[in-house]
């Protein structure tokens, strides 16, 4: 009995059976693009992006390793942009300026 209810827990569920959710938001997404200094490798960007992808409110955020560019999108109502330049600042980097898009 147990090893039934167990595998029926396991079976993956379709897709015709998943319900799609779209919350509607009252503020729209804004984006920020950044000049970092501090990259002296690949990982350096790829790992900024990861964690700042874990934050609350940041949708994406794109690095690059040889130009210093750092593109985030974010909602300005979960997350403000001082507290995303505090953030990369507290991970190691150093935010110089803000570029225009």
């Amino acid at each position: 009995m147990f090893r039934r209810r167990f595998l029926q827990l396991c079976v993956p569920v379709s897709a015709g059976a998943l319900a799609v959710f779209k919350v509607k938001r009252n503020t729209p997404a804004t984006m920020v693009v950044y000049e970092v200094k501090g990259f002296t490798c690949i990982t350096c960007a790829v790992g900024l992006d990861t964690m700042l992808r874990r934050q609350k409110g940041i949708l994406s955020s794109e690095s690059t390793y040889p130009e210093g560019k750092v593109v985030i999108h974010f909602y300005p109502d979960q997350i403000a942009e001082s507290s995303i330049r505090g953030f990369i600042a507290d991970t190691g980097f150093i935010v110089q300026s803000q570029r225009e898009a």
